[in-house]
């Protein structure tokens, strides 16, 4: 069974974070602990902040990795310009690169079901340009999740939320790709937008 952090554990909070905040709280700890304590509590205390720091090490490479303003916003003008057809199969083209085994769905609240391992999920993308992305396309999706007994829930948008729909998808815990993070998806968006378009 995969490992999965808790959403709103310290660690996974801190891997969203800017890099810097951790490096800052493992030197604050270990700082105060050097200050504050003597002996072995002061050894102990310096060691907490071993963890944080490697955190930081995590943040920063990955945050490193993020495309920047000027990318997002070239991906999210190019999946705006297209059809379903050829968004689709940029979508299912991702998620076969990150090593998911991908199957088209019919039915109107998810387009496909991705599976990794023993890990199963249903996506949900056909309205990825629509300007109002409200509650309802994700109520449907997570009730065919709970119908099919499939815990995982994603949702796919080139744009944002509303407030209604960021909370519900909290509560849910349902993943949100939109924005950075679909840039981040579709990170070879040219490549393969060049080569669906030759064919």
């Amino acid at each position: 069974m995969r490992f999965k952090m808790h959403e709103r554990s310290l660690f996974a909070t801190l891997l969203r974070a800017p890099w810097w905040v951790s490096l800052l709280l493992a030197g604050v700890i270990a700082l105060g602990s050097h200050l504050a304590l003597s002996g072995m509590f002061r050894l102990f205390g310096i060691m907490m902040a071993v963890p944080i720091f490697v955190v930081s090490v995590i943040a920063f490479v990955k945050q490193m990795k993020l495309p920047g303003s000027a990318r997002v916003a070239a991906v999210l003008g190019a999946v705006q310009a297209m059809a379903w057809k050829e968004f689709s199969a940029v979508i299912e083209a991702a998620f076969v690169r990150d090593g998911f085994a991908v199957k088209r769905l019919g039915t109107g609240a998810a387009d496909f079901e991705i599976a990794q391992g023993i890990s199963i999920a249903l996506v949900s993308c056909k309205r990825w340009k629509a300007g109002n992305q409200g509650v309802a396309p994700l109520e449907e999706l997570a009730a065919l999740c709970k119908a099919r007994e499939i815990k995982e829930a994603i949702y796919i948008s080139a744009t944002p939320l509303t407030e209604q729909a960021q909370a519900f998808a909290a509560a849910q815990s349902m993943r949100v790709i939109n924005g950075m993070s679909l840039a981040q998806l579709l990170r070879d968006l040219p490549a393969k937008a060049a080569k669906l378009s030759g064919q």
